[in-house]
């Protein structure tokens, strides 16, 4: 399995190649195979609809621009970075490129990245809500991804299934988790009567999403800024005391079974086969949920520790970046612009990467949305007036931390060792990981 502890060994040794490190945000691009003036690559991360989506847009922008030449590649997920690591250091990285929050810092301050500043007379960002623009740059202000744009870390929910359950729907500008864990229990306790294979909520108590969420809620942060204050020790053992708990009250999966589920992915998951009411997602996903369960699947704010503070956040969904080793910045610019700011190509890629941080784009896709996709862009659209400042993005020294948290919190979730102990761990390890100052 690749990890990110191993994509960021392979991003070390991608700084250490000497044509690389040169490669500051302002230096003189070149290098690569790419002679200045020939095709310009661009690689993503995702599945067929998204692979074929994107490859209907570059096809729009060629027949636009007749003089640049689009080479196309992508891989799942799993394969990405692990890829991406090694074209970086040897020196053929693509020139426009996915990216994401866990990764963005450490690339970009290893200077890998182009300052997209250094191209605004091409790749105009002038228009995005400048909240989420600001999640594209360095500490040092340089910009180096251009937000697609925004996820919010909400509830997906199965209506169909809660009204089999003789259940309403929660009011979520109230709720709290102990609500959330008693209607996930009385779901579960009536499929168990009703002899039917679902729970109430599919996993939780290992993912950085989630323990991030908790700490906003309790007015903390996992890698706070300076007028910020990092999360408690009380904190996460509450967090990982509430996952346990959840597994006691029958509201969730058994341990094991929870590992199954996850990783059993969208098509072969719980979820997205309608055997659980609840699961905890970035908005936009629901979307894949939808089409696989075939079921009008709703979003829902995330249950609050203290009844109507739920601290819910724009996320950048993913970003698009230019390497710093392009022969090609014009024409890469000219492509990431594109992609982002199109009317035509927006109503082709939808909101299958998050919805658009342009909002007279939003507007302009109304039109091709069908039901199921016009879920995300409203909660999207509500959300945006309660949303709060969002978190720094995870910082290079932070890239492992997600891997560690899912480590530790299995340990707890098992009852291998007591949560305060891991909660010790996990703190202990958040301390290293913060960024110097």
């Amino acid at each position: 399995m690749i990890t990110r502890r191993r994509t960021l060994a392979l991003l070390a040794a991608a700084g250490a190649v000497p044509g690389l490190a040169a490669c500051g945000p302002n230096a003189p691009r070149g290098g690569g195979d790419d002679a200045e003036g020939g095709a310009v690559r661009v690689y993503w991360w995702g599945g067929d609809l998204r692979a074929g989506l994107t490859r209907d847009a570059l096809d729009l922008f060629t027949e636009s621009q007749e003089d640049v030449e689009v080479s196309p590649e992508y891989s799942e997920w799993t394969g990405y970075w692990d890829k991406l690591a090694t074209q970086f250091a040897g020196g053929d990285a693509p020139d426009v490129l996915q990216m994401d929050e866990a990764y963005i810092d450490s690339y970009g301050t290893r200077s890998s990245l182009l300052d997209l500043d250094s191209v605004a007379d091409v790749l105009d960002l002038s228009a995005m809500d400048e909240a989420v623009l600001e999640t594209g740059r360095l500490a040092d202000g340089t910009l180096v991804g251009a937000p697609l744009g925004i996820g919010i870390f909400s509830v997906g929910v199965n209506p169909v299934l809660l009204e089999q359950a003789g259940l309403e729907m929660p009011d979520d500008t109230t709720w709290t988790w102990e609500d959330f864990a008693e209607i996930s229990t009385q779901v579960t306790d009536w499929a168990q009567g009703a002899g039917e294979d679902v729970v109430g909520f599919d996993f939780f108590g290992t993912a950085a999403a989630e323990l991030g969420a908790w700490a906003r809620q309790s007015g903390e942060q996992l890698f706070p800024r300076e007028d910020e204050t990092l999360v408690s020790h009380d904190t996460i053992v509450a967090y990982l005391e509430y996952a346990r708990a959840l597994v006691e009250a029958g509201a969730v999966l058994t341990p094991s079974e929870q590992l199954e589920d996850f990783a059993a992915g969208v098509e072969q998951g719980r979820f997205g086969n309608n055997r659980a009411v609840f699961h905890l997602q970035f908005h936009s996903q629901v979307q894949t949920f939808q089409e696989s369960s075939g079921s009008p699947l709703q979003l829902l704010r995330l249950p609050a520790r203290t009844s109507g503070d739920h601290q819910m956040v724009n996320k950048a969904s993913m970003y698009w970046s230019i390497s710093a080793q392009t022969a090609n910045p014009e024409p890469a610019a000219t492509l990431v612009d594109f992609l982002l700011r199109d009317p035509e190509a927006a109503k082709i890629l939808k909101i299958e990467r998050g919805v658009t941080a342009f909002p007279e784009l939003q507007t302009e896709i109304e039109s091709v949305l069908d039901e199921n996709e016009m879920v995300s862009l409203d909660f999207a659209r509500t959300m945006q007036e309660e949303v709060v400042r969002p978190p720094l993005v995870t910082p290079a020294s932070g890239v492992g931390f997600g891997d560690e948290l899912s480590r530790l919190g299995e340990e707890s979730l098992f009852g291998n060792r007591p949560p305060a102990d891991v909660a010790e761990e996990v703190l202990s390890l958040l301390t290293g990981m913060q960024p110097e100052p």
